[in-house]
């Protein structure tokens, strides 16, 4: 495994002094995702360049580590001067685009002195955030590192004038175009079209402890008896599956358990695995998207809605715009305790008529703010 203290040493590696070279930059994982889409399109643009893909995160860097879209998958090395100047000696690259947040001075500083073409992209801030207030000097002057920022909504658009940052763009949030691409792949998984069974389905994806607690009490009662269920958890480590399996009191069957298994006479299937939460997000008459029962943060809501389908999720969304978003409109429902999770599942699973206008109401949110992608590659200069 590469650590972030052999990143130098991989780079050396990799490059030499006459390549040329894209950065792109990510937080972790989620940053990737939302910058997939561009990353695509500036791969396809500068098929001779050698693009250095890093992550802060090593959730991030472990999934994504072997990406086809980059030449060299890193970790940042630590945010100093002397890291800095190292990395770019070495990178020198010919355009830098960061995702969503993860600004890092030193590096941004020594990009403005080299004077290198950097983008933000997928921007999001909050009032509260450092860049705007009496102590973030060092942070605000590091933004003003990126010759142009793309923010998802114009709230952060109104935050980065409010600081006399003037070269900023309100082009939505990439990860629209992201998941329209699903729709353009396979998305077909024979054992899920098995298990399903043509019955009524419910995806809970991306579940914690607090939203598990939820399906364990609704799965054991009367209500559930007609309702296939697939629980694709965050924590994917054998003790906490072995927990939830043993909770259940109706017959289960785990990703890694299937072959040979009757999956028609099985009520529930646990996802062991990762990277099959977006195909399986197809197969779902409803949707339950985890991370704000607790407080560990909403995972991607917008993975379901590409599908059509109503989504129910936890009530602490509120650094969620597209979640507020889709509530508004219809298409999401939020809970906070089991009473209110069982009364509206029941309702989306009775009503067909209100479970496919919710759903329907999420497709459109999401045909209705893709092309963001367009909006960015138009600022740079290139045609597709």
């Amino acid at each position: 495994m590469c650590g972030r203290s052999e990143t130098f040493a991989l780079l050396e590696s990799k490059l030499t002094s006459t390549d040329k070279t894209l950065w792109f930059h990510c937080a972790s994982l989620g940053e990737y995702e939302q910058g997939l889409p561009v990353f695509k399109v500036l791969r396809s643009y500068y098929p001779t360049h050698k693009i250095v893909l890093t992550f802060f995160s090593p959730s991030g860097y472990d999934i994504r580590k072997n990406s086809p879209i980059a030449d060299v998958v890193a970790y940042l090395p630590i945010d100093t001067k002397r890291n800095a100047k190292r990395f770019l000696n070495i990178v020198n690259p010919e355009l830098i685009v960061f995702v969503k947040y993860d600004i890092w001075p030193n590096f941004l500083n020594e990009v403005k002195r080299r004077n290198l073409r950097a983008i933000l992209i997928s921007a999001s801030f909050r009032k509260n955030q450092p860049y705007f207030s009496f102590y973030g000097s060092e942070l605000r002057k590091a933004l003003f590192s990126f010759e142009h920022i793309f923010t998802q909504n114009e709230s952060s658009k109104k935050l980065l004038q409010s600081i006399n940052y003037s070269h900023v763009t309100l082009s939505g949030d990439t990860r629209f175009d992201r998941v329209s691409d699903q729709l353009l792949q396979n998305n077909s998984l024979d054992f899920i079209e098995s298990f399903k069974d043509n019955k009524l389905c419910v995806v809970a994806g991306s579940t914690w402890p607090e939203d598990e607690n939820l399906f364990i009490n609704y799965i054991n009662s009367e209500s559930s008896k007609d309702i296939k269920f697939i629980i694709a958890p965050h924590n994917i480590k054998t003790n906490q599956i072995t927990s939830l399996q043993e909770k259940l009191k109706i017959k289960t069957v785990l990703f890694s358990e299937k072959e040979g298994k009757d999956l028609t006479k099985t009520q529930v299937f646990i996802v062991d695995t990762i990277g099959l939460l977006s195909k399986i997000y197809s197969y779902a008459d409803i949707a339950y998207v985890g991370g704000a029962m607790g407080h560990t943060g909403l995972h991607n809501t917008l993975e379901p809605a590409v599908f059509g389908v109503p989504i129910i999720i936890g009530n602490n969304h509120s650094k969620f715009p597209e979640a507020k978003a889709m509530i508004d409109n219809l298409g999401m429902f939020a809970v906070s305790s089991q009473q209110e999770f069982n009364a509206v599942l029941n309702t989306l699973v009775t009503d067909k008529h209100k479970r496919l206008e919710a759903g329907s109401r999420n497709s459109e949110y999401i045909k209705e703010h893709k092309g963001v992608v367009g909006n960015i590659l138009k600022y740079l200069k290139i045609v597709f």
